[in-house]
């Protein structure tokens, strides 16, 4: 495997982490259309558990399908295909060395309450990750729950396993609990929770898209004090970004619940613009037409790549 200038770069960030980890990075940052780029599409696929099957693929049966779902990501020339243990397993051997896989390492259930309690249960293993080939181990938090120092915890020792073991750390970051709806998406808390990844040793860093709301008061006096620019996405994007230790750790934005075409294709410019590495995208691609969702990811690619 050639790496590129530009992902050595980025490896050169990471300097605790042993060869293996480092590996196991490049071969994400190097696989598909976006390759050597420092950029990345992912498509992860744990909405089953976090939504259950109807609400997730009843709309396009084909995806109950766990082999549809690498096919996708391999066909569209994405960097990864993340997913909790029972979908990698249906397509481990079938697929194996075709494309860079994310083992989704803990879950929720939407049959419970979440809220202020909203936790996670660990669903998977550093050894079943090891024996299907995968090259990283992703871990939800939810910063603000009831439940956030235990999962801190829970992450902490899972991400020293799996580092000791070569495998990188992919950390969902989502700000829940003990604050406001539109709390969850302000820009204080998305970059409060990205940056707690960031501390607790993540490589990779998954936020959703943040608004110019702020949750707050304390940190709106900071960011109104100090002119904090966050009136475009782009802008919320680039503080985002610096929240991940100056751009030092890679981070992802989720493309969240189903919207129009431009509508995703105007987020990812404003991830471009603005710094990130990336999409990771799953309800807008899986929950559309088979040929419009490959249509979506080349053009996804195309802007990522500057070229549109």
């Amino acid at each position: 495997m050639k790496i590129s200038q530009e992902v050595k770069r980025i490896l050169s960030n990471y300097e605790s982490d042993c060869p293996g980890v480092k590996v196991n990075l490049a071969r994400i940052l190097m696989q598909g259309h976006l390759g050597g780029t420092g950029t990345m599409i992912i498509l992860p696929v744990d909405q089953g558990f976090e939504h259950g099957p109807g609400r997730s693929f009843a709309i396009n049966p084909e995806a109950y399908d766990p082999l549809y779902h690498y096919k996708m990501a391999i066909d569209a020339g994405l960097s990864a295909y993340a997913a909790p243990l029972g979908m990698l397993e249906a397509g481990a051997s079938t697929f194996a060395g075709a494309i860079p896989t994310i083992l989704k390492i803990n879950s929720s259930i939407s049959l419970l309450p979440g809220g202020d309690e909203a936790s996670q249960a660990i669903t998977g293993s550093i050894s079943d990750a090891l024996r299907l080939g995968c090259s990283a181990i992703g871990f939800t938090i939810y910063p603000g729950s009831n439940a956030t120092l235990a999962m801190l915890e829970e992450l902490r020792e899972l991400a020293e396993e799996a580092k000791s073991c070569g495998l990188a750390v992919v950390v969902w970051s989502y700000p829940r609990g003990n604050m406001s709806k539109d709390g969850e998406t302000a820009i204080d808390t998305i970059a409060y929770g990205a940056h707690i990844a960031a501390l607790m040793g993540a490589h990779i860093i998954k936020v959703k898209l943040p608004t110019e709301f702020l949750e707050n008061a304390e940190a709106k006096k900071e960011y109104i004090a100090h002119k904090v620019d966050i009136s475009t996405q782009t802008a919320r994007i680039r503080h985002v970004v610096e929240a991940c230790f100056k751009g030092r750790r890679l981070v992802v934005f989720s493309g969240g619940a189903t919207k129009s075409l431009e509508g995703v294709y105007e987020d990812a410019r404003a991830i471009r613009d603005g710094g990130g590495n990336g999409s990771i995208i799953g309800r807008n691609a899986f929950r559309r037409p088979h040929e419009e969702a490959m249509k979506m990811l080349e053009t996804l690619i195309k802007i990522y790549q500057g070229k549109v």
